[in-house]
């Protein structure tokens, strides 16, 4: 990892609360006056605008379920704040849910990131608070964050809680995907998959297990961005209000002492989220928003380092879906503490965090913990290795990874034939169809649903063909240049790059090559020759996709691959 970060700290005589960033009228004095004008029209006295400003980022929509705890969690921090000496202005930015965002909520997280930027440089606050939850607000919010440079703290909306169908625990989404395969598979009926459907999401709130949300503010609190035990309450309980209301307090004692995101999510406290992101079995998505903030600081994350930590980062935390436990039951555990006092002789303890204490610091002051049945050990983890492995190869020369600990032993070491669909249409048109010449030894490949090719939807997680379904095969090796939900689990490589879409060595595959899959030598490999792939380039040469206009326009122009965080290039420091 590198660093090529120079931000300066703050100057004793910088303007603070009201008279921060003033509209330029010729007239300083007159745009403060201005100011104040209007916003006592709010019934604001002088005394409240006297005081320090704490901006509030407010994500709540009703087309974001997972956020719609916002109300609570906004009062709640106002109160922190107000307790401290602050004045809460709370302020809406764009908000993002993955299961309403077309095409695909990481086409959107680059944007929530410049409006959430721009929004924090545009309005007096002397800190902010970031309150986001479903997967892609957190990454979003950190990367804007991190970009405006001035004190900030992340608050979750908090996790769902677990329903209950037939007796049987349930809670989104790994067991919608798991529910679904078996609908698939004619395994339940219409009526059953309607009833399991009203109970998968028994309340406001993330997932409910190690998916991306839940990953990601476990890394959040790992980076020191967040107080600490504010990752792991869910949504709808007093624990999760509080940590709201603390939050609001820290929020003013950042704006005091001037303590910004770069003197905490610095390369050492990376390393720490890394070592977290593999501890937890966590989302592969959280290998690509940790590169996308690191690398909004000036912060090269490698994937080799990943890999390297990862060998020696065994998975410890027994939750879905790796392990076989909720957020909720994490939570009980004693949450991200318990699972820092196991990591503890890996971690770097002189990391700083929002409360002006070092990561050692507060983990002493949490205590020695006690008995629980959800941090595993050292000498008992769930998965030997780190959740996550990279894997290189003439198919995926800059990279791409697999969720080892939510992949089939028996396929990690595997050599099959590729079954290719071209696109997402083409998979739809044809993953179903009885005439679709696939065996379950076959290796399922999907392209163009990288960054360029589709916006990298999640659609890495391709379904078994319903024929393979019904015949009682759960798994398969599948490969593709897009992304999977973090609460799904396979044996499914994810992110291979270059992408398809710009002439990387997926676009070249055909079927009836064979493609072999060595997790154990990281390896993902083509079997043809490079003359072969030589003559097939020159044959089929690739045209990178572009758009006229728009939003489309920039994403396409200026997106990076995976292995970069797929950020805009112009966002990033330009010597990394």
């Amino acid at each position: 990892m590198t660093n090529t970060s120079d931000k300066s700290n703050k100057k004793k005589d910088d303007p603070t609360g009201l008279h921060k960033g003033l509209t330029s009228y010729g007239d300083s004095g007159f745009s403060l006056f201005l100011r104040k004008a209007f916003v006592k029209g709010a019934g604001f006295t002088d005394n409240a605008l006297d005081r320090p400003v704490i901006g509030i980022a407010n994500t709540g929509s009703a087309f974001n379920p997972c956020h719609g705890n916002m109300p609570q969690l906004i009062e709640a921090v106002k109160r922190g704040v107000m307790l401290a000496g602050g004045l809460p202005m709370d302020f809406p930015t764009i908000s993002i849910h993955e299961s309403f965002a077309s095409p695909t909520s990481m086409y959107l997280r680059n944007l929530m990131s410049m409006d959430t930027e721009e929004m924090i440089r545009a309005q007096p606050m002397d800190a902010v608070i970031l309150i986001g939850g479903c997967d892609k607000t957190v990454p979003a919010q950190l990367m804007g964050a991190a970009s405006a440079g001035i004190p900030a703290i992340q608050l979750v909306t908090g996790s769902m809680l677990t329903g209950s169908y037939r007796s049987e625990r349930v809670g989104a989404c790994t067991d919608c995907r798991r529910f679904w395969g078996k609908y698939r598979a004619d395994e339940i009926n219409d009526q059953e998959i309607a009833e399991v459907n009203n109970q998968l999401v028994a309340s406001v709130g993330t997932c409910s297990v190690m998916g991306t949300a839940s990953t990601m503010a476990c890394v959040a609190e790992a980076l020191g961005m967040m107080v600490p035990g504010g990752a792991s309450p869910p949504a709808v309980t007093a624990d999760r209000i509080r940590v709201a209301e603390r939050t609001g307090a820290t929020a003013v004692a950042m704006a005091l002492s001037g303590l910004t995101p770069d003197k905490i999510m610095t390369v050492k406290a990376f390393e720490n989220a890394l070592r977290v992101l593999l501890a937890i079995g966590g989302s592969t998505n959280g290998v690509i928003h940790l590169t996308a903030i690191a690398g909004r600081l000036g912060i090269d994350l490698s994937l080799d380092r990943l890999d390297a930590l990862g060998r020696e980062t065994p998975v410890l935390i027994d939750l879905k879906p790796s392990g076989q436990f909720y957020m909720e039951d994490f939570h009980a555990a004693g949450g991200l503490h318990a699972l820092l006092r196991e990591l503890k002789p890996l971690l770097h303890l002189d990391t700083m965090t929002v409360t002006g204490r070092t990561l050692g610091e507060e983990l002493e002051s949490a205590g020695p913990g006690f008995p629980q049945a959800v941090v595993r050990s050292f000498s008992d983890p769930i998965y030997p290795q780190g959740g996550i492995a990279v894997l290189r190869g003439n198919l995926a020369p800059d990279g791409a990874i697999i969720k080892q600990s939510a992949a089939n032993p028996d396929l990690m070491e595997h050599e099959g034939r590729a079954v290719v669909f071209e696109n997402i249409e083409d998979l739809v048109l044809r993953i179903d169809d009885d005439a679709l010449d696939v065996k379950a030894d076959d290796v399922l490949v999907l392209k163009h649903i990288g960054p360029t090719g589709a916006s990298m939807p999640e659609a890495g997680y391709i379904p078994i063909p319903k024929k393979l379904a019904r015949a009682g095969v759960k798994d398969m090796v599948r490969v593709s240049d897009g992304r999977m939900s973090g609460t799904a689990g396979g044996t499914i490589v994810l992110h291979v790059t270059p992408e398809s879409a710009i002439g990387g060595p997926l676009a070249y595959v055909r079927n009836g090559d064979r493609i072999r899959l060595s997790v154990k030598k990281r390896e993902i490999s083509l079997l043809v020759s490079d003359e072969e792939l030589a003559r097939r380039v020159l044959e089929s040469p690739v045209m990178r996709p572009t758009a006229p206009r728009g939003y489309r326009h920039l994403f396409l122009k200026t997106v990076t691959q995976a292995d970069k965080g797929v950020d805009f290039d112009f966002l990033r420091p330009s010597d990394i």
